[in-house]
């Protein structure tokens, strides 16, 4: 199974993409109340998150990265706090993230 196969399947499943075309179709943005079920999914299945970009009217509002953190990519305490706080400094945002799948699980 490809990685974007796996993320469609297990972690995107019954979430609204927000991406109308305006960046690679590979891209997926969702609402905030969405990317916090995309975060739990996440963290569930152990899948490294290397970057969360936020966006406010399809115009990037911040980036934030795990190496910022000084943290593993799939550890959640950096993804966790870096939406906190993008989520408490500017409500209404739209959030992407580029993940990680570890062969193990693309395996299954």
């Amino acid at each position: 199974m490809e990685q974007a196969e796996f993320l469609e399947k297990n972690i995107f499943t019954d979430l609204k993409n927000l991406n109308n075309g305006l960046d690679k179709e590979s891209l997926h943005y969702f609402s905030e109340s969405d990317f916090e079920i995309v975060l739990q999914r996440v963290e569930h299945f152990g899948i490294g998150v290397y970057q969360i970009e936020s966006r406010l009217d399809k115009i990037s509002n911040a980036v934030a990265k795990h190496e910022e953190f000084k943290k593993k990519a799939t550890d959640p305490r950096w993804y966790k706090r870096a939406f906190l706080t993008s989520k408490k400094r500017q409500p209404g945002l739209s959030y992407s993230a580029t993940y990680k799948v570890s062969n193990k699980l693309l395996a299954r």
